[in-house]
């Protein structure tokens, strides 16, 4: 069986779960019916154990996979000299008479024959509730029904237009027509059919059509723009507005280590930052969505905010081992759950009311909840004014003990500063010229403490020499200018400190687990616009095009490059790469 070692799979989705498919067609990850459910395939954690849906071929094949154009509709082909056959691979998403979005927890998959008739088998091999429990089949008339009873009871349905028998016996089949398989978490009421697949297919195909439509076209990285905001819209889970990290838990930052997290959750910062640059691409609805989830999470006016929380706003995401599961190539432990939910983080503040302010000032007109915004907005100043001066974990939610980051302290400057321009924007003058002395305080607390003279540069902390990707936003967030020679000379300080093999440690001071041997994709794509900012353009350029030669095949990223080999690590597809990459392919654009 093929296992894919450089993470060459694509995603579908409709915005309420998603599924990974490898570049061989095999459905090696998926969980129903939502995002953060358990898994019903989940081959990638466990090529043994962990259950797929994959194609065997009598013959030799070569194998391309595309996605249809401006969809997130995935067709595998299968080539050689006498057959040809395409797998279609898709979740339906579209808009229902009544203006109600058909999302059901369902893949559908088309197999239609192109030339010839190859002879192939279907290896249909749900695992239910992350394996932990046998799964067992029944075949019945309409339908195949897996079923599992420990840890817990739960089932799916799969319907086809072949014999039942033929897919749980995985026989040889010559494919001479077209073949349907939809595979449902709920049992249909009416069987379904090939003629229903393929309307479901064209209305799809409609709804991400129409999607691409509404986001403006650039001059430069045009595609690597759109696929990256098609892949950020599957990983929002339009029931509550909530933007996940990753759709995957698990895959380790370093093959064989211990760096394996679960994804699937929402991070306040990875959100807001998520929903700031798809606004840019003017897709009203994501923003208005998530702005309503943050509304619902904060009804006490004194608050504060968690750093993460689950899709339908859980506070409580107790971290779980899946020791029956051998992991990513074996990179142990499986992990369900996250017990960094419980950190504490000043930054989040500072990117949330960000956020909030340019999507008030976009889109001021269509917020009916204002004012319980402006309630948020109060709330996040009392929690900063009385904050700030803490130390916390820090955007990499280091483990061990509290310190005074500079990217927390920067963001708890942008928070003031961002609410003294919504307070402005809704003419609350009065609380804007109150709030003046704190931003003041916090700014000069910041030049003071967090420049290091000797190294002519903003350090990762109060009173370290150790350098941070991540101060590379302070530019981004307004608290610096381009210009100014602190920093440029921070810029020029952290690629000769951190660079290396064209991409970038987010730091080299050891952690709680030693030194990185990935760089967090991200912090590239930082670095790149940093460059481009401080006028680096050619050179910014030279970077841009390497790493983006690094996405596989389908132009999608993970959490993680190995610095040697280039290969994709840790969880995938990851918003933190995608919402960079199309920041910085906008920069491009604003300086070409």
């Amino acid at each position: 069986m093929f296992v894919d070692k450089n993470l060459n799979y694509g995603i579908i989705g409709n915005c309420r779960s998603a599924a990974l498919i490898n570049s061989k067609a095999s459905i090696d990850w998926c969980c129903l019916p939502k995002f953060d459910s358990s898994s019903v395939f989940a081959k990638i954690l466990d090529d043994e154990k962990g259950g797929g849906f994959w194609i065997e071929t009598k013959q030799k094949f070569h194998i391309s996979q595309t996605y249809l154009k401006n969809t997130c509709i995935l067709r595998t082909v299968f080539r050689n000299e006498n057959h040809e056959f395409e797998v279609i691979d898709f979740m339906p998403r579209f808009i229902k008479n009544k203006g109600e979005f058909y999302a059901p927890p369902e893949i559908i998959r088309i197999v239609r024959p192109i030339k010839g008739s190859p002879e192939i088998k279907f290896k249909y091999d749900p695992r239910l509730e992350y394996a932990q429990g046998e799964t067992k089949h029944v075949v019945k008339k309409n339908m195949i029904r897996s079923r599992v009873d420990s840890p817990k009871h739960d089932t799916l349905f799969l319907y086809t237009n072949i014999e039942n028998i033929k897919i749980i016996q995985s026989n040889l089949h010559k494919l001479e027509e077209t073949i349907f398989f939809n595979i449902s978490y709920n049992e249909k009421l009416k069987t379904p059919q090939l003629s229903d697949c393929l309307l479901n297919f064209d209305r799809t195909k409609v709804y991400w059509l129409n999607w691409c439509s509404k986001t403006p076209v650039f001059k430069h990285y045009n595609d690597q723009i759109l696929r990256s905001a098609m892949t950020l819209k599957l990983m929002s889970y339009d029931k509550t507005g909530a933007v996940l990290a990753a759709v995957t838990t698990s895959l380790p930052e370093t093959i064989g280590e211990v760096r394996n997290w679960d994804y699937r959750f929402c991070w306040i910062r990875d959100a807001s930052m998520v929903i700031r640059v798809i606004s840019k691409l003017g897709h009203k609805r994501i923003v208005k969505n998530f702005i309503n989830f943050i509304i619902e999470l904060i009804p006490d006016k004194a608050q504060k905010l968690q750093i993460m929380y689950g899709i339908n706003g859980e506070e409580i995401l107790t971290e779980e081992f899946l020791d029956h599961l051998s992991g990513y190539e074996n990179s142990k432990p499986v992990r369900i759950g996250n017990a960094a939910y419980t950190q504490k983080q000043n930054d989040i503040y500072g990117i949330l009311m960000d956020a909030i302010h340019a999507e008030i000032k976009q889109f001021s007109i269509g917020f009916e909840r204002l004012q319980e915004i402006w309630s948020i907005v109060k709330g996040i100043v009392w929690v900063v004014k009385n904050n700030w001066q803490n130390p916390d974990k820090g955007i990499w939610e280091f483990r061990s003990e509290d310190l005074h980051f500079t990217f927390s302290k920067v963001l708890c400057w942008v928070a003031i500063d961002r609410a003294i321009k919504i307070a402005e924007l809704l003419d609350k003058n009065g609380a804007a010229k109150k709030w003046e002395p704190l931003k003041k305080q916090i700014k000069d607390d910041i030049e003071n403490k967090a420049w290091n003279e000797e190294i002519q540069a903003y350090t990762q902390s109060y009173g370290s020499k150790h350098l941070d990707a991540s101060v590379l936003l302070i530019e981004q967030y307004g608290f610096i200018s381009p210009n100014e020679s602190r920093f440029i000379s921070t810029v020029n300080a952290i690629e000769k400190e951190l660079a290396h093999e064209g991409l970038l440690y987010r730091y080299k001071n050891h952690d709680d687990f030693g030194l990185p041997s990935s760089s967090f994709t991200v912090c590239t794509f930082w670095f790149i616009n940093s460059l481009i900012k401080i006028g680096e353009v050619d050179k910014a350029k030279t970077y841009f095009d390497n790493l983006l030669s690094y996405g596989n095949h389908l132009q999608l990223f993970s959490e993680d490059i190995d610095f040697k080999s280039k290969r994709l690590l840790g969880n995938f597809p990851q918003a933190y790469s995608h919402l960079a990459l199309i920041d910085t392919a906008l920069s491009f654009n604003l300086a070409c």
